[in-house]
């Protein structure tokens, strides 16, 4: 592969222009601003694995540091709102809506969150935020209660982080 020509093989095997990156290799920021705007919605999971009786104390708001879902929730509101201070090429977009749900199972917490806007570029890395950024805040509020004799968290755990869905829809 040339310098002068970059591509990206996606996982068809076709070749593709790289978006991101100019023709000398230079990273640089997609142009979106003759793109029209639609209403755009992502959904990203995660799951957070923890020990049965810090779920319990989720449950029951035994945890020390306060209620862990809530302020979680919070955390992903704003992870949403902040990806594109975290993540180089996102756009700053405007978000109309954020959702939190949570699946609390005996040694699990899933955290879904749903983002909407209505713009020129998707919402699905803002969803990624909010999910990570959320589990992140959990694992914050429990981490006492899950450490080992060592200081470790041997069990602890955040998997299955991904998109569910992404959906557009042309404004008129």
């Amino acid at each position: 592969m040339s310098d002068e020509t970059r591509h990206d093989e996606s996982n068809s095997g076709e070749e593709r222009e790289l978006t991101h990156v100019d023709e000398r290799g230079n990273v640089q920021m997609v142009d979106v601003g003759a793109k029209p705007d639609t209403r755009r919605r992502a959904v990203a999971r995660g799951t957070i694995h923890l020990s049965e009786s810090t779920v319990g104390a989720i449950r029951d708001d035994q945890i020390g540091k306060g209620d862990v879902l809530a302020t979680a929730r919070i955390g992903a509101i704003q992870a949403v709102k902040h990806t594109w201070e975290t993540i180089p090429m996102c756009h700053q977009i405007p978000i109309t809506n954020v959702d939190t749900e949570f699946e609390v199972a005996d040694e699990s917490v899933t955290l879904t969150v749903t983002v909407g806007t209505t713009g020129k570029t998707g919402c699905e890395m803002e969803a990624l935020e909010g999910v990570t950024t959320g589990l992140n805040v959990v694992w914050d509020m429990v981490k006492a209660a899950e450490k080992d004799d060592d200081g470790q968290y041997p069990g602890t755990k955040i998997t299955d982080v991904e998109v569910v869905t992404k959906e557009k829809e042309t404004v008129e």
